[in-house]
């Protein structure tokens, strides 16, 4: 290979190859690849969807029929009955003699459930209130001394139902609804039941509505988490039987350590445990102390997990060849919030976005670590969720895998990264920091990168 003494070559560089002796290097052909996903959602709403919609355009626009219109598509060979899974061919699904699969029935039931399912998420936020402390310290207290006093007398969980209506009448009695009691002094006049179902387009529905997207999206990225780990249970994969043995080992050797554990004492424990870890003095002291003191170890045995599982969805054809990394650099600047915020914390906590890099500064998304080989060329900050990717002949991405950050963030030199791969620096991307600092957010502006890798394979086969 020829060396040139005036320009120092990176170790992580690839030499483009070519098919003819005489010509060494040659334009390599693009490869078009989708750019790393760093939300947690898979689908990345776009700058216009995600402004929320006013209750005014909402009414006069059907949201939900253009949604399930647009979305919803039934192939011309559907069958009429669908069929239950897992069921011999041709026994019916039990819910067949229900209606039909129907885009206006579906509209028109989903436009229900949103109305409706108010009371769902407003116990979701309730429950929130209580484990993640928001509300107040005493107000959390109560119901850790509630379970407490359940743990201790477990028989009393079978009168919660009980308890459960008899708080709901006392807090919609008359006399505890302030002026409620001074119009109707009397307890047995009737009384109409609340309205608990807001009207299409108000602000409460479209609060529903943004609730069943976030919770649609959670879903999905618990589904998304837990299909990695079902080839293991359905012998799909040849480290199943090592985790059969695993199981039955720690099965059997675990019936003694069951026995002798005090049931009272070991529930109350593990159900006062989520209390402790999101009380705020575990969240903003004692987790960032032990992030500081194990988050390398910790960083690397769970990027050598996830390449574990990686390595573990290879097939035949990419263990026989030779395994590279191409990489990408995501950068982000800190904006402080704007001076006119009425809210202190807010203003402290500023945001962090691509959208607040400077004008000749480094692009959004990047091949190389120095922040000037942008993705977009046109010179803007916008780029489209493709990019393209010169590899040299006979290599390609490999199918089973995506972009993954890195977390370890080994690049950065002496410096780590935190929990999600981001490697923190001042104003002009020095000073390379596991954590921003407060001088920084004091002088107004602070920077950050982060590494994504993606794994290619030779195939010469596949070039010809």
């Amino acid at each position: 290979m020829a060396t040139m003494d005036y320009v120092e070559v990176p170790s992580y560089a690839t030499r483009l190859r070519s098919e003819r002796p005489g010509n060494d290097l040659r334009p390599a052909p693009k490869i078009l690849t989708s750019l790393p996903r760093p939300e947690h959602s898979p689908v990345r709403a776009s700058p216009a969807s995600a402004q929320p919609m006013s209750p005014s355009k909402a009414s006069g626009t059907n949201l939900t029929s253009m949604l399930l219109s647009s979305a919803l598509q039934l192939p011309a060979n559907a069958p009429s009955t669908p069929r239950m899974y897992g069921t011999s061919k041709g026994a019916p699904r039990l819910l067949s003699t229900r209606d039909p699969l129907s885009v206006p029935i579906t509209t028109v039931n989903f436009r229900r459930f949103v109305s409706k399912a108010g009371p769902i998420f407003w116990l979701q936020d309730r429950i929130e209130e209580i484990v993640l402390w928001k509300k107040s310290q005493k107000y959390t207290l109560v119901w850790m001394a509630a379970y407490a006093f359940i743990c201790y007398f477990p028989r009393l969980i079978l009168l919660l139902p009980h308890v459960i209506v008899l708080g709901v009448l006392l807090a919609m009695h008359p006399t505890l609804r302030g002026r409620d009691a001074a119009e109707n002094p009397s307890p047995k006049a009737t009384q109409p039941p609340p309205s608990t179902q807001p009207g299409e387009g108000s602000v409460d529905w479209l609060a529903n509505l943004q609730a069943i997207q976030n919770l649609m999206g959670a879903v999905s990225d618990g589904h998304d988490f837990a299909i990695q780990f079902v080839p293991y249970l359905t012998w799909s994969s040849p480290y199943t039987g090592i985790v059969l043995s695993a199981v039955l080992v720690t099965f059997f050797a675990m019936i003694p350590l069951v026995n002798m554990l005090p049931m009272r004492t070991t529930c109350l424990v593990v159900g006062l445990l989520p209390f402790f870890v999101t009380h705020p003095f575990t969240q903003h002291t004692l987790i960032p102390h032990l992030q500081s003191s194990f988050g390398p170890v910790l960083h690397h045995i769970l990027a050598q997990a996830r390449r574990f599982v990686d390595d573990d969805n290879l097939e035949d054809r990419h263990w026989r060849t030779e395994l590279r990394e191409v990489e990408l650099y995501e950068n982000e600047r800190w904006a402080p919030a704007p001076s006119g915020a009425s809210d202190e914390a807010a203003k402290a906590e500023g945001t962090w976005s691509k959208t607040n890099l400077k004008p000749g500064e480094r692009k959004p998304w990047t091949r190389g670590r120095d922040g000037w080989s942008g993705v977009s060329d046109d010179g803007s900050h916008e780029v489209s969720s493709n990019l393209t990717f010169s590899l040299a002949a006979g290599w390609y991405f490999v199918e089973t895998e995506d972009w993954r950050p890195d977390l370890e963030g080994s690049w950065a030199g002496d410096c780590s990264a935190d929990e999600a791969g981001w490697v923190y620096t001042n104003d002009v991307w020095l000073d390379s920091h596991p954590h921003p600092l407060e001088e920084w957010k004091a002088a107004g502006g602070m920077t950050r990168r982060r590494r994504w890798t993606r794994r290619i394979y030779y195939s010469p086969k596949a070039s010809v």
